[in-house]
């Protein structure tokens, strides 16, 4: 009897492994953190998701680390790792939209010149993304060179490796001003939005994403449906995708 349930649980076994969804991994935006952990609780799979600044995102994927989706918060990048990296299924579409805001931390009862952050800075310093790598910091060096500011305040950067650093600088009152996504600051009550930076005055944010396998164009068409677009919303972010 036992040697037959054993027989039996040989088949069965490895029918019921090839039952179970595979696991999609993502690589995404760190400003994506929150609204994707929210999104990925609603797919058939399960998801693995990995949240990095966008340049260090595609550069891994590049180099063979292995994912399903990428979402990167920057179409330079995107088109860097289309070129570099692996093929993808199908042409990146621009999933979400966001927007740039001035935080400082939730005490600050005065409010900063827009026009002259140096005076508000004092001794302090300006956090934000790194202005060469990280998307963040390359719309907010925009701004600040629109502004006719960045001579003056380059020199005074707390500049870090993805938006959600510089985020946690302002919250823990290490920086007394800060350059982050709107969805960010929404998503941080340590931190206050003291002024929403003109869109007109740097490129347009937008979060182009792509598929490297078929799970993963599976899952970007998840993140297109009606109701991860509601949650998307729900965050702060501007979905651009029709359903």
């Amino acid at each position: 009897m036992i040697k037959k349930l054993l027989i039996i649980l040989a088949f069965l076994v490895p029918h019921a492994a090839q039952a179970q969804p595979a696991e999609v991994t993502v690589f995404a935006a760190a400003s994506l953190r929150g609204a994707l952990d929210q999104v990925a609780t609603d797919f058939s799979a399960p998801v693995a998701l990995s949240f990095g600044g966008s340049g260090t995102m595609a550069r891994q994927v590049a180099a063979g680390a292995p994912a399903d989706v990428v979402i990167l918060a920057s179409p330079i990048w995107m088109n860097w790792l289309v070129e570099n990296g692996p093929t993808t299924q199908g042409d990146p579409i621009d999933l979400l939209g966001n927007s740039l805001v001035l935080i400082a931390p939730n005490g600050t009862s005065t409010v900063p010149d827009p026009a002259n952050l140096a005076a508000f800075l004092g001794d302090g310093r300006l956090a934000m993304g790194q202005r060469d790598a990280v998307p963040a910091g390359i719309y907010a060096a925009e701004w600040l060179r629109a502004t006719g500011q960045w001579d003056d305040l380059q020199a005074r950067l707390a500049e870090t490796d993805n938006v959600r650093s510089a985020l946690a600088l302002v919250a823990r009152g290490d920086a007394p001003l800060g350059i982050v996504y709107r969805t960010d600051a929404l998503a941080e009550p340590d931190v206050r939005i003291v002024y929403d930076v003109p869109a007109d005055l740097h490129s347009p944010i937008t979060y182009p994403a792509t598929a490297l396998t078929k799970a993963g164009a599976a899952f970007l068409a998840h993140l297109q449906t009606p109701a991860s677009r509601a949650v998307f919303a729900s965050y702060g972010f501007t979905p651009v995708t029709t359903p």
